[in-house]
C-alpha cells in the first residue's frame, strides 16, 4: 500500500502546491454532456450559445472543476486522499481551444483531525474562471503503515522491559 499511497499528512505543509492543465477540446465539452447528463444549450447549441451574454459556446463549469479533482487524486495530497469538500465562486467563462490550469494550495492543515484545507482556482491565462476552498482527508503515516516510522530508521523497536 505504501508504494500507491501519495503524501502523508506529517508531510504536508502549507504552501505546498500543485497543478494539471488541459486544453478544453469540442470532444470534451460533448463528452461531459453525456456522462454528466449536462445538455444545457450554451455548451452544445452555438445558434443558442450566440444569444446569450457569452456570445458563443461555453464549458461547462463543472468541467473546469473537475480538474481539481485531478490534481487531488494523483498529485496533492494523492492516492489515499479523500475529497470531503468544495467550495466553488465561477468567475469567467471557459471556451473551446481554453487551456485551463487548476491549481491546488495547501491553506490549513488539520491533524488530529486529518484534515486538510486547500485554495483552490482554475485559470485561463492570467485570468482566473473559479476559485474555491476544498477539505481533503489525509490520512497520518501510522494509519496506512500501521507503525510510526522515522526517516533513516530501519531497526526494529527495542524489548519492552519486564514488568
Amino acid at each position: 500500500m505504501k508504494e500507491k499511497h501519495g503524501y502523508f499528512i506529517e508531510d504536508l505543509t502549507v504552501g505546498m502546491t500543485a497543478v494539471f492543465a488541459k486544453t478544453v477540446s469540442e470532444a470534451d465539452i460533448t463528452m461531459f454532456a453525456g456522462i454528466s447528463g449536462d445538455t444545457n444549450p450554451v455548451h452544445l447549441d452555438e445558434s443558442f450559445a450566440e444569444k446569450t451574454m457569452f456570445a458563443g459556446r461555453i464549458a461547462h463549469g463543472m468541467l473546469s472543476a473537475s480538474f481539481i479533482s485531478t490534481v487531488f487524486g494523483p498529485r496533492l495530497p494523492g492516492p489515499g486522499c479523500i475529497y470531503l469538500r468544495q467550495d466553488l465562486r465561477f468567475k469567467a467563462p471557459v471556451k473551446v481551444g481554453d487551456t485551463v490550469e487548476a491549481r491546488v494550495t495547501v491553506k490549513e492543515i488539520q491533524a488530529e483531525k486529518k484534515r486538510v484545507v486547500f485554495d483552490t482556482a482554475c485559470y485561463v491565462g492570467d485570468t482566473v474562471v473559479l476559485e474555491g476552498e476544498a477539505m481533503l482527508m489525509v490520512h497520518s503515516r501510522a494509519e496506512v503503515l500501521g507503525t510510526p516510522e522515522e526517516p533513516g530508521n530501519d531497526q526494529p523497536a527495542p524489548p519492552q522491559a519486564a514488568e
